[in-house]
């Protein structure tokens, strides 16, 4: 029985991965859960489940759980350091990572201290906190197996292959649902429009970075870190079934690709149970993909359009803090446009504007990275297009 940590359990990988606990409730169970600010779902969650722990944010969210838990023998913990709790606990063995953006980070941080495995969903944790989160991992031997669908394939691709005979890494893009769009098209995108993904089902925040390819750009930085290879050997093609998650390119001229349909149920169970795999056919958990009669279709994408994953491989370059900078002001400039405040093509244009006026961005540990975070926000939130 795999005991599970739940960071993010009201959102979109933590209601999946909850789902795949309802149909293997003889191989996973939740010890603890922690989500925001959604407490009537962390309350019903907590019911349901029954993890030892619950998190959220505030004190207020944490007496209303107390209240209304009165008569279940949980530990209701709350604010910063409660998703730290909640991965400390005795019982857990697998921590799910998916607290979405920077906030993310010092929880995953956390669980790499503290030598769990870490199903890693957060990318933040890599592309802000990279530096610290290698130290922790190291130092614990703690293990990550990523979620993200493309890195979870990758990760499947490169069993028992050695690192000295890798090419490149290929991560496939959707090209979500401006894929041949032209400019004066994308200048008049609503964020309704930017919200339909084609083919995944995923958090809003996930899926407008999906929108503006940045989404692509935080992977590179991701497989970089977790596989050790420099930007030039991480290639980026737009794929727009879905069906190939990740390719590799070996020194022999030979390739593996990892196939399946989009769902992100089966990456999530891969980074739960391997090297053992869990059938999920036979539970009705994803839905079964057929080759015959299917085409394979790869292109190109318009880096004009789409600077995103440009300007990720330039903060790579720079190194440091940039990195760090760049997501923080992602984060903000994604809200923004959800409410309207700048457009959709502004996004891309006060990411450049930030790596210009941040290439110098360092910090030396937790408290540094939040200074600097926080400072980038300011920025962001305040900069006019």
């Amino acid at each position: 029985m795999l005991g599970l940590a739940i960071l993010g359990s009201t959102g979109s990988i933590g209601t999946q991965c909850l789902d795949l606990v309802d149909r293997f409730p003889e191989q996973l169970r939740v010890v603890s859960i922690a989500a925001g600010h959604a407490v009537d779902v962390l309350c019903e969650q907590v019911r349901r489940y029954q993890p030892r722990m619950v998190s959220c944010a505030t004190r207020e969210g944490a007496d209303f759980l107390k209240r209304e838990l009165g008569d279940l023998p949980v530990e209701v913990v709350w604010g910063p350091s409660g998703p730290c709790d909640a991965v400390e606990i005795d019982g857990v063995d697998t921590v799910v990572a998916a607290i979405v953006g920077a906030a993310g980070c010092r929880s995953t941080l956390a669980a790499a201290r503290a030598g769990r495995r870490i199903a890693l969903a957060n990318k933040e944790s890599i592309v802000a906190a990279g530096p610290l989160l290698r130290q922790e991992v190291e130092r614990s031997g703690a293990q990550i197996i990523p979620i993200d669908s493309e890195h979870a394939a990758l990760h499947q691709c490169l069993i028992g292959e050695s690192h000295s005979t890798i090419a490149e890494l290929w991560l496939t893009a959707s090209g979500g649902p401006f894929r041949g769009w032209q400019k004066h098209q994308l200048e008049k995108v609503e964020p309704e429009q930017a919200l339909q993904h084609p083919n995944w089902s995923m958090g809003p925040k996930i899926t407008i970075d999906s929108a503006t390819m940045m989404n692509k750009g935080l992977e590179l930085i991701e497989a970089c870190w977790l596989f050790e290879l420099p930007a030039e050997h991480i290639k980026i093609a737009v794929h727009p079934s879905s069906t190939v998650h990740s390719m590799v390119a070996f020194q022999d001229g030979t390739w593996k690709a990892q196939l399946g349909a989009p769902d992100m149920r089966a990456a999530i169970s891969y980074a739960l149970t391997t090297p053992h795999r869990l059938n999920l056919l036979e539970r009705q958990a994803v839905r079964p993909w057929n080759p015959l009669g299917q085409s394979l279709h790869f292109e190109s994408y318009d880096e004009g359009l789409f600077p995103a994953p440009s300007l990720c491989r330039r903060a790579l370059e720079l190194g440091r803090g940039t990195p760090a900078a760049l997501n923080a002001a992602n984060e903000i400039l994604v809200a923004r446009f959800l409410k309207r405040e700048i457009s959709f093509l502004a996004i891309g244009e006060g990411l450049k504007f930030c790596l210009d006026s941040n290439g110098t961005a360092d910090f030396n540990d937790l408290e540094g990275l939040a200074r600097l975070d926080a400072r980038v926000r300011g920025w962001a939130q305040n900069w006019a297009p």
